[in-house]
C-alpha cells in the first residue's frame, strides 16, 4: 500500500506550558526526530491546518510553541493533555548544525522567532565544547511577551545574553529598551571567518538586523535566516510560499542571507 505523505497522523498531547498570555508550549508524543529548523503542518479535524516550527526536541517528544492568533491556533489552545493533535511532516530544510560546530554562534531573534532557535541553543547548552562561543540577542515587543523565561535564566549561565523590549513598563526589570538592531554593536566578534549569525523573526526585523550585522563587517553568506512565509501545503504544490524561483516550504525555510536577500516578494 502506498504511504500517503499528505495524510495527518494523531499525536498525543503530553503537557502544556503557558509562556505568555498568548503563547503556550505544547509537548507532543512523537516517534521520529526532525531536523532543527523544520516545520510541521498541524491540524485539528473540522477546524483547519497551520504550519508550526519546532521549539524543542527530545527522546520520544517534541515541543511546539503556538500563539493563539487565528482560527486553528485558538482551537489548539482549548486542548488539554491526553488530547490528540494531528501532524504531517516534517517539511523543509533545517539549520546546518554540523557547519556551526567549532564556530562562534550569534543568534538574534525577535518575538516568537525565539521558538525555532530554542532547540539550537539547547543543543549547544548541552554540548558547549562543540562551539567556541555563543551570543544571544532577543527582542520582544513588551515584557509580557518575553518567552522561555526559565530557559533564558539557564542560558545566561553559559552564554552572553542580551534581552531588549520595544516598550518598557513598571514590570520590566531589564535595562535594555529599544529595537534589537540597536544592540547588534554590543556583540563582540573576534573572528569574522569563523562565525555564523542566525536571525529569526518578522521579515522587517530580519532584514534590518541582517543589514546591521553586515554594516559591522559580517559577510551575508555568514548569516542564516528562517523565512516561514505563508506556507500552506508544505510540499510545494499550492504555490502560496513561492518567492521568485524558490518555494519556502521546499527550499527553506532556512536560507543563507546572500540567497534570501534576492527573494523579493
Amino acid at each position: 500500500m502506498c504511504n500517503n505523505h499528505l495524510k495527518p497522523r494523531p499525536y498525543r498531547l503530553l503537557s502544556i506550558k503557558k509562556e505568555s498570555f498568548t503563547e503556550c508550549t505544547f509537548r507532543l508524543e512523537c516517534d521520529h526526530t526532525p531536523v532543527i529548523g523544520q516545520f510541521y503542518e498541524v491540524s485539528l479535524p473540522r477546524v483547519g491546518e497551520m504550519p508550526i516550527s519546532i521549539s524543542g526536541i527530545g527522546s520520544g517528544w517534541l515541543d511546539m510553541t503556538i500563539r493563539a492568533v487565528g482560527h486553528v491556533s485558538t482551537a489548539v489552545h482549548t486542548l488539554k493533555p491526553g488530547d490528540n493533535i494531528f501532524l504531517r511532516g516534517p517539511y523543509g530544510n533545517g539549520f546546518p548544525m554540523a557547519e556551526m560546530e567549532g564556530k562562534h554562534i550569534i543568534i538574534a531573534a525577535g518575538g516568537c522567532g525565539v521558538s525555532p532557535i530554542r532547540p539550537i541553543i539547547e543543543h549547544f547548552y548541552n554540548h558547549p565544547e562543540k562551539i567556541t562561543a555563543m551570543d544571544l540577542l532577543f527582542g520582544f515587543k513588551d515584557p509580557s511577551l518575553v518567552l522561555f523565561n526559565q530557559d533564558i535564566d539557564r542560558w545566561k549561565e553559559k552564554f552572553n545574553t542580551i534581552i531588549t523590549v520595544d516598550q518598557s513598563c513598571s514590570t520590566w526589570e531589564g535595562k535594555n529598551v529599544g529595537l534589537i538592531t540597536e544592540y547588534v554593536k554590543q556583540v563582540k566578534i573576534p573572528d569574522f571567518q569563523n562565525m555564523e549569525v542566525i536571525i529569526v523573526g518578522p521579515p522587517i526585523m530580519m532584514k534590518f538586523t541582517a543589514q546591521e550585522f553586515i554594516k559591522h563587517g559580517v559577510a551575508s553568506e555568514r548569516i542564516i535566516v528562517s523565512m516561514e512565509r505563508r506556507m500552506s501545503c508544505g510540499v510545494g504544490k499550492c504555490g502560496h510560499c513561492k518567492v521568485g524561483d524558490k518555494y519556502v516550504c521546499l527550499d527553506g525555510p532556512v536560507f543563507r542571507y546572500d540567497q534570501a536577500q534576492l527573494l523579493i516578494d
